[in-house]
Formats: structure tokens, C-alpha cells, sequence
């Protein structure tokens, strides 16, 4: 019998799982604050559903030995748009939805061997909305949760935001068999990719400019303008931006527009973000979302609209320490300790009133000698104190 998880997957420790509860909590607390309700899309779809009409690689998902095509969710905003295009059909638009669950997906290793991973994700898609107005709400809600994790200095949170459609006009100006590749190397920031492809050297040279283009978006917007003149895209982007340069400045989280920017899945159309912050190594993506009107589109309506975010639940436990999570620690149970068997009675008489009084209580499962024998039992246990009932 094997005693190691599969390859990719965890065991979680008791103080992982309540810290993984307690910001999900937070973030739920948040959400509902403006108005967004709780759905559990199933972790089990049909495989078209799963990719997104193309949109999410069908390597990246976890398959099921069955009748009929069926995976695992790579994530969960595919599987709420089917939802809210059939179930939640007739409900009075825009929908405001939350959802927090586990999602997997597969990749081949170091090894060349396949591994599943899978994460723990909590976020919120807004849905029928496709004005400026639910881009800088969406955003806004970002930095309210971003506010509630209780992040640090330290920690540098960067907001980074791009466009598809900037990306788009953009690349206009290359050869339409050129545009798929190019796309690539900028998304991908891969200055060899770029400067192989078959272009003329004052395209080549602007695209590489496109490459270095990012940073403070007043002044990325400047030169995005200069580029390809004023227009309502630079216009409305102008607009969301400024509605939450305030609130980032407050909470100190940078904000950093770059139009080549692109998130892992392709599921976006408009508007896409990521938040960063720096971990102990390396960087470590903690959000990330966008707008997916096509992916509405593609479950039947035609003005179907949807914009959300997901956060990454156990990359955020693992940047904070457990006393920057946010309110009171969980206090420790009782111990409830008895001299000699006959007392069990009584020990569990007591235990049981301990939870009346909303106490976490356990029960010492041996009889111990002494009340200075149950304290020190109770403190190798990370209980709180100890009650112990003498002969």
C-alpha cells in the first residue's frame, strides 16, 4: 500500500485547514458585504464545458474513466457561466456570485511524469454587467478582500492589469499571419520568439518596445494614446483605472498597467489582472481574473456578460504568518482529565458541559494522577487549560 499522497497532491495539517478556513471566511464575509451570494458548482463537468470552447488546454485537465467526456474543474468560472446561462437563466441580471472550492489540474513534472494538483480557490463573477461599471466595481471588491488578508509591507501587493483589447489593436499593425505568434512572444515576454519572426525591422522594433511597456498607468496611458490615438478602449480604461487609484495608494498595493499582460488561462476578452506579492523567494500570484463575455457567448446568449476573480487560498496562508490572518486566534480546547476510571462518567458529564458554554472541550482518553500531571498533558496537546476531576 502506497504512503505518500499522488504526485501533486497534500496532506494538510490541522493548523493549515483552519488557517485555509479562516480566509475563506474573511473573503466570504467581504463578498457578501456588496451583495454577492454563495453557489457550489460541481467539481465533476462535461469535458466542452471544462475548456472553455478552446480557451483552457485539454492537457491541463484532470479526465474521468467514464461513459460519457467528464473531468475535474481546472478552475471555477466555466462551470458558473453554465450555470447562470441555464439554471440561473431567468434571474434578474447582473448576478453577483461567490463560490470557494477545489479545483485541479494536471501538467507533466520534472520527471516527464504526469502529476495533478490541485488548489484551493475562493472568488466572485459578476455576470450581466458589460459597462466600465462592473470592471471597477470588480477591481474595487479586489482591494476590499485585498484589505481584509491583513497583507504587509513586506509583502509589496502589485496589481498588475492589462487589455485584450489593447493587445489586439496593437498587433493590428502586424501581418495577420504573423499576429498568433507575435501574441505569443509578448504574453510571454520571450524577446527570442520576437525577434525571429519574419517582420519588417520597424515592426520588429515597435513590438519590442511593446515588450517593455509597462508600469504606472498614467503614464503607460500616455503612451498607449501616442501609439494609437485617443479612443473609448484608452478611455474607459482611463476611467476604471481612476476609480481605484485612491483605494490602492491607501492599502499600498502598486498598480501596474501593461498591455502585454495575459493571464494562464485564455478565457478573457477584456480587462485582465493578476496580484503579486513578493513571498520569501520568488514572487507569488495570489489573484487573478478578468472579463469573459465570449465565454458567456458561448453558452447560448448573445449579450451574455461576465467579469470575476479568483483568489489562491493556500498561497495566501503560506505568505502570512498564522497572527496576520485577521482576528482572534481559535483559543485551544479544555482538557478534561479524571483520576481513575470510575469517573468517566463525570468526565464526560463535564465535557459535555463545557460545550454548552460553547467551550471546545476534549477528553483525556487514560486516567492521569494529578491536576499538575493534566496541565502538562494538556499543554503537549496545545489545549488551552485543564480541568482535572480528583478521586
Amino acid at each position: 500500500m502506497a504512503l505518500q499522497p499522488a504526485a501533486g497532491a497534500k496532506d494538510l495539517n490541522p493548523l493549515e485547514v483552519t488557517g485555509n478556513r479562516r480566509l475563506r471566511e474573511q473573503l466570504a464575509a467581504v463578498y457578501r458585504l456588496w451583495g454577492y451570494q454563495e453557489v457550489a458548482p460541481p467539481s465533476i463537468e462535461r469535458l466542452d464545458t471544462l475548456e472553455a470552447g478552446g480557451a483552457i488546454d485539454d492537457r491541463e485537465v484532470v479526465r474521468l474513466v467514464t461513459d460519457e467526456p467528464l473531468g475535474l474543474r481546472p478552475e471555477m468560472t466555466a462551470s458558473i457561466a453554465r450555470a447562470a446561462s441555464t439554471r440561473l437563466a431567468g434571474r434578474p441580471r447582473p448576478l453577483r456570485l461567490w463560490a470557494s472550492g477545489t479545483t485541479f489540474r494536471t501538467f507533466i513534472g520534472d520527471s516527464g511524469s504526469q502529476r495533478v494538483q490541485e488548489r484551493l480557490q475562493s472568488g466572485v463573477e459578476l455576470l450581466g454587467v458589460s459597462g466600465t461599471a462592473a470592471d471597477a466595481e470588480l477591481l474595487r471588491l479586489l482591494l476590499a478582500c485585498t484589505e481584509t488578508l491583513g497583507l504587509q509591507a513586506r509583502h509589496q501587493p502589485r496589481l498588475l492589469l492589462g487589455h485584450h483589447g489593447l493587445l489586439t489593436a496593437l498587433l493590428g499593425r502586424v501581418p495577420a499571419s504573423h499576429r498568433t505568434a507575435a501574441r505569443k512572444a509578448l504574453t510571454g515576454f520571450d524577446p527570442l520568439a520576437l525577434a525571429a519572426l519574419p517582420l519588417d525591422e520597424a515592426d520588429r522594433q515597435a513590438l519590442q518596445r511593446l515588450m517593455r511597456l509597462r508600469g504606472e498607468p498614467p503614464a503607460v496611458l500616455y503612451q498607449l494614446e501616442q501609439l494609437l490615438g485617443p479612443g473609448p478602449l484608452l478611455r474607459d480604461l482611463s476611467t476604471v483605472l481612476g476609480s481605484i487609484a485612491g483605494t490602492a495608494e491607501r492599502l499600498g498595493v502598486t498598480l501596474q498597467l501593461d498591455p502585454s499582460f495575459q493571464p494562464h488561462f485564455d478565457l478573457y476578452d477584456g480587462l485582465v489582472l493578476e496580484l503579486v506579492c513578493q513571498g520569501e523567494a520568488a514572487p507569488v500570484a495570489i489573484a487573478s481574473g478578468g472579463r469573459y463575455d465570449a465565454l458567456m457567448q458561448r453558452f447560448g446568449n448573445d449579450e451574455a456578460a461576465g467579469v470575476g476573480f479568483g483568489f489562491a487560498i493556500e498561497e495566501i496562508r503560506e505568505l502570512l504568518d498564522p497572527s496576520e490572518f485577521g482576528g482572534d486566534p481559535p483559543e485551544g480546547p479544555t482538557l478534561v482529565a479524571y483520576a481513575e476510571p470510575g469517573l468517566i462518567g463525570v468526565a464526560l458529564d463535564q465535557l459535555q458541559q463545557l460545550h454548552h458554554q460553547g467551550q471546545p472541550a476534549e477528553l483525556l482518553s487514560e486516567p492521569c494522577s494529578s491536576q499538575a500531571e493534566a496541565e502538562r498533558l494538556a499543554s503537549d496537546r496545545g489545549c488551552s487549560g485543564a480541568v482535572w476531576l480528583g478521586a
